[in-house]
């Protein structure tokens, strides 16, 4: 019997199994060009070899297409000025330095930032910027879509379509930077006449990571692990681990794994401290539950006074936000003697939730509560709201929009 491949294989749709990841660490592209982007030096090296270059010659281009790629975050060979004239026709025949398709970006009245962006074959997911004071993060997406069903969450909402590739995961913030005009300046072919004022950073405006957008990282572990790396390679994006957090909603058998292969920060999904409401609004729970999950917290390797685990807790009326749960949460974090603070997080509401966000006294006084027992318990106030870009908000509903309405939009965002 004859096998059909299909471009794009597709998980199965969500349920309480553990997803199949898609095999695939670089998207095919129709042109058969290979993208560089998501991939380490050596695995550039030895594609340049394959295509034709001896080994010692290809170990020197991937050394100089890795800094153009990451620290100076070219889009094009020609830019490449410290690698000859003939040579880059070369690459541009067979690589491309990929970027995700801008499909729509939005503005926020508060100045936070959202794209919808396009894979090179067709899939749509989003990320989102929050500037602040005395810092700007940006909040990248693992999948497309997602397979966790948490119900107050309007990514929940979505079939998972597949893994996105270290590539498109590196991309979003290669993007980001491109936005915000963040790549040093000077040129690499005449050394002697860079200066410091040349080779800068304008704004350094995007300073933290957390993988928190569309989908559940723990999921697409490899891959993540991949991109991540990347950002935090000294030659690459080189971002410390200090600004870089994962969340999860708490995938127990892959968390003391990201403690010792990436060592970010951990935030948690946790948003309920009695079974049956978390069972509810967070199912994963039914698989792993709220003893386990805390006990893999306790046992997170970094994990200090000075790294300390969040915990992120969305505010449900009548739901989770009682005096009662405050105090258990308090319980939970000091029985298992958790280095950890706790995000609350109003309710942003999205179109057919079931939820209502609960009223800003009882978020205040379930705060006290857990600022009262010494753990800090700040609210997180909604940033991007009005663009739907805020916590648990993310979908692509812009896909109801005309093609020609999301590229005039997306033509006056740049």
């Amino acid at each position: 019997m004859r096998r059909i491949v299909t471009a794009t294989p597709l998980i199965p749709l969500p349920g309480q199994i553990d997803p199949v990841p898609v095999a695939r660490d670089i998207t095919p592209r129709e042109d058969g060009r290979v993208d560089l982007i998501g991939l380490p030096k050596k695995r550039i090296a030895a594609l340049f070899e394959e295509a034709g270059l001896d080994a010692k010659q290809a170990k020197l281009r991937s050394r100089q297409v890795f800094h153009w790629l990451y620290h100076r975050g070219v889009s094009d060979f020609e830019a490449m000025t410290d690698i000859g004239k003939a040579m880059r026709p070369w690459l541009a025949e067979r690589f491309v330095i990929g970027r995700p398709e801008v499909v729509e970006a939005q503005h926020s009245s508060d100045g936070t930032r959202k794209w919808l962006l396009r894979t090179a074959d067709g899939h749509d997911f989003e990320m989102v910027f929050i500037p602040d004071a005395d810092r700007g993060t940006l909040c990248v997406s693992s999948q497309v879509g997602c397979t966790l069903n948490c119900t107050f969450c309007h990514t929940g909402t979505m079939r998972l379509v597949r893994n996105l590739t270290p590539g498109e995961i590196v991309g979003q913030v290669m993007l980001a930077r491109d936005a915000l005009g963040e790549w040093p300046k000077g040129r690499m072919d005449i050394p002697e006449e860079e200066t410091a004022s040349e080779y800068r950073a304008d704004g350094r405006l995007l300073t933290n990571i957390v993988m928190m957008g569309m989908g559940e990282p723990l999921y697409n572990y490899d891959n993540v692990h991949d991109a991540l790396k990347l950002v935090m390679d000294a030659e690459g994006l080189a971002l410390s681990r200090r600004r870089i957090t994962l969340s999860t909603s708490g995938v127990v058998p892959m968390m003391e794994r990201c403690g010792q292969e990436i060592n970010v920060n951990l935030a948690v999904s946790l948003h309920a401290v009695r079974k049956e409401v978390r069972d509810e609004i967070v199912p994963l729970n039914r698989k792993y539950g709220i003893e386990e999950l805390l006990e893999a917290c306790a046992a997170y390797p970094g994990a200090s006074n000075a790294r300390r685990i969040t915990f992120e807790y969305v505010m449900l009326k009548d739901k989770n936000d009682s005096d009662e749960d405050a105090h258990e949460l308090v319980r939970l974090i000091k029985h298992y003697n958790l280095p950890a603070k706790v995000n609350l997080i109003p309710f942003n509401p999205w179109p057919g939730a079931h939820y209502e966000c609960s009223d800003p006294d009882r978020i205040r006084r379930f705060s006290e509560i857990i600022f009262e027992a010494g753990i800090s318990g700040p609210v997180r106030t909604p940033r991007g709201r009005d663009i739907d870009a805020a916590c648990g908000q993310l979908r692509t509903a812009a896909e109801k929009k005309s093609r020609a309405e999301r590229d005039r939009e997306a033509a006056a965002a740049r």
